[in-house]
């Protein structure tokens, strides 16, 4: 193993995870009853639908906290695990978008949060299509979600005043994004891939998308009216993906 590659390894990992902790912790100060998570990182097209990346999601009660003497797990009078702390996921593929980017998907996930602590059943269809319950919360968290076909109200935006009040965090964030994991290689399907106009994502979250002649995206940036980010690809090769968040 080169050494300097796994040192650059720990403090590209030691910087997320401390710009992300902290901005959930921001978004804490802010919204007092989204819960405390355990915060993972991973990839976001592993086992994901073909076309697909999971940005992040909101999990409560999966991780059970361990008894500090004995270093095992605390059981409930019925012999099972107690009800532990939430998840929260940030999948690697979706750190490409950005500071902004990665704060929507935190403000997305932080909402689900809020609708675990209220009891609000905010999502149906496997935690896939979001109602206008989770639509309600998501004002309420300052992102701006819209409808995304069968997912629902889903596709986030990150307006201007709340990226202003976040602004502390952007600029951790930016910092700390120094590298990005690369999307799995599709297997299965029908999906094609045109070698002749790749791909183009912006900024969103979910991404939009555009297919480009790479002559034209080499003349210039091309901008992405909604977050004002410029559409960009990183494969020339690479297949269709659409990002997507799940609970």
């Amino acid at each position: 193993m080169n050494t300097n590659t796994a040192t650059a390894g720990v403090s590209i990992t030691e910087a997320l995870v401390t710009a992300l902790a902290a901005t959930w912790r921001a978004i804490q100060h802010r919204h007092p009853e989204v819960p405390d998570v355990v915060l993972t990182l991973g990839s976001g097209t592993i086992g994901a639908r073909r076309g697909e990346v999971n940005l992040g999601h909101f999990a409560a009660e999966r991780w059970h906290t361990t008894n500090p003497e004995t270093g095992t797990g605390d059981t409930a009078s019925d012999g099972e695990p107690p009800a532990g702390m939430a998840e929260l996921f940030v999948g690697g593929e979706g750190l490409r978008h950005g500071a902004l980017g990665v704060l929507g998907t935190l403000l997305h996930e932080a909402g689900h949060g809020l609708a675990s602590a209220r009891r609000i059943q905010d999502t149906s269809r496997q935690g896939r299509y979001h109602n206008r319950r989770f639509a309600a919360l998501a004002q309420e968290m300052g992102i701006t979600v819209t409808q995304d076909g069968a997912r629902g109200w889903s596709a986030t935006t990150v307006p201007a005043q709340t990226a202003d009040e976040y602004a502390p965090q952007l600029a951790a964030l930016t910092e700390a994004i120094t590298a990005y994991r690369r999307a799995e290689a599709p297997t299965g399907g029908t999906g094609k891939t045109s070698r002749n106009n790749p791909a183009a994502t912006c900024g969103c979250d979910p991404a939009r998308r555009i297919r480009v002649a790479r002559a034209v995206l080499a003349a210039g940036p091309i901008l992405c009216g909604i977050c004002a980010t410029e559409f960009t690809t990183d494969d020339p090769e690479e297949t269709d993906q659409q990002d997507s968040d799940d609970e």
